[in-house]
């Protein structure tokens, strides 16, 4: 049978210059070119308050990292959830008219998030795992699937 190398190490981005990747020398290369830009249009004064600022976030842009991810996309997911922030819940439906079935009673409950503030035990928690794993199937101790 015949060998093949399998490549390792894949999230890891290419060096081109000692430890600068393709995407940081184009961040600073692009920072570079709008210092450039200011050169020529500001006055003295303004080119190196404004370079200064340019250069400061373009070295955050290319360098900085927050929770092991690069800024810019740091910066993208954040953006993502300030325009999104819906809390996303799933419910299990098998067809399109339990899907209805579900829509119209939610809007006619209008189900709150948070129904009460007590602590689950941990035998009450691992029942009610038991119930999602089994898709309602097993319907609890007493008999009565849990109701939201």
């Amino acid at each position: 049978m015949q060998q093949v190398v399998v490549p390792q190490f894949l999230d890891v981005e290419d060096k081109i210059i000692g430890p600068i990747t393709v995407r940081q020398f184009i961040e600073l290369l692009v920072g570079a070119l709008i210092m450039a830009v200011f050169y020529k249009i500001f006055d003295f004064s303004l080119f190196v308050f404004s370079s200064l600022v340019v250069f400061a976030l373009d070295v955050v842009v290319a360098f900085a990292k927050i929770n092991g991810q690069s800024f810019h996309l740091f910066l993208l997911n954040f953006i993502q959830t300030m325009r999104n922030p819906k809390l996303k819940v799933w419910r299990k439906a098998s067809s399109p008219k339990e899907m209805k079935e579900l829509l119209v009673r939610s809007e006619e409950e209008k189900i709150s998030p948070i129904r009460s503030r007590r602590p689950l035990s941990a035998s009450k928690i691992s029942e009610i795992a038991l119930i999602i794993d089994t898709g309602g199937i097993y319907a609890g101790e007493n008999g009565e699937a849990i109701q939201n």
